[in-house]
C-alpha cells in the first residue's frame, strides 16, 4: 500500500517538474514565447519519437529546446527555426511532415497497407467461398460406410 501512495506522489509531483522545465525559458517579447512553446510542441524528440521536444525530458530534448531557445534569442524567427532542424535532422523531426515524395510512405503507408488487407481478406473469402463440396462417387460412398461401420464395430468390440 506504501508503494501505491509514493507512486502516485510521484505521478503528482511529475507533472509539476515538466511546468517549472518550460517555465526557465522567458522572452522579452510576448510573441517570441507563443512561437517558442509552437515549435517545441511541433517538433519531435529524436529519442522518445513519440513525445514532441515539449513534454520529453531526455537529454537530446532539453539539448534541442536549449538551441531553439539560443537560436529564438539571438532573433531568428518562427520560419528559420524550423527549416534549420529540418535541413539538421530531416522531415522526421516534424509530427506533421510536408507532403513530398520523400514522406509519401508517412502519409499513404498505412492506407496502403490497409488497401493491400483488404484485397487480400477478400481473395481469401472469394476462394473458400467458390470451394464447393464434391460429391463421392458410388465407390467412394460405399468404401466409406464401410470405414464407418468397421470404427463403430471395433469400437463396440472394445466396450
Amino acid at each position: 500500500m506504501r508503494a501505491f501512495f509514493l507512486t502516485l506522489l510521484f505521478l503528482l509531483i511529475l507533472p509539476s517538474s515538466h511546468a517549472s522545465t518550460l517555465a526557465d525559458y522567458t522572452f522579452d517579447e510576448p510573441g517570441k514565447e507563443e512561437d517558442f512553446r509552437a515549435i517545441i510542441e511541433e517538433m519531435r524528440c529524436l529519442v522518445c519519437q513519440n513525445e514532441s521536444l515539449a513534454g520529453s525530458n531526455a537529454e537530446l530534448a532539453v539539448d534541442l529546446r536549449n538551441e531553439i531557445y539560443d537560436m529564438m534569442k539571438t532573433g531568428q524567427s518562427k520560419d528559420e527555426v524550423i527549416d534549420f532542424m529540418v535541413s539538421r535532422y530531416g522531415d522526421f523531426v516534424l509530427y506533421s511532415p510536408p507532403l513530398k515524395p520523400t514522406t509519401y510512405p508517412i502519409w499513404f503507408g498505412p492506407l496502403l497497407v490497409f488497401v493491400i488487407g483488404g484485397v487480400v481478406l477478400f481473395r481469401i473469402l472469394k476462394r473458400k467461398s467458390l470451394t464447393q463440396e464434391t460429391k463421392l462417387s458410388t465407390d467412394e460412398q460405399h468404401r466409406l460406410d464401410d470405414l464407418l461401420k468397421q470404427s463403430t464395430d471395433t469400437r463396440d468390440d472394445t466396450q
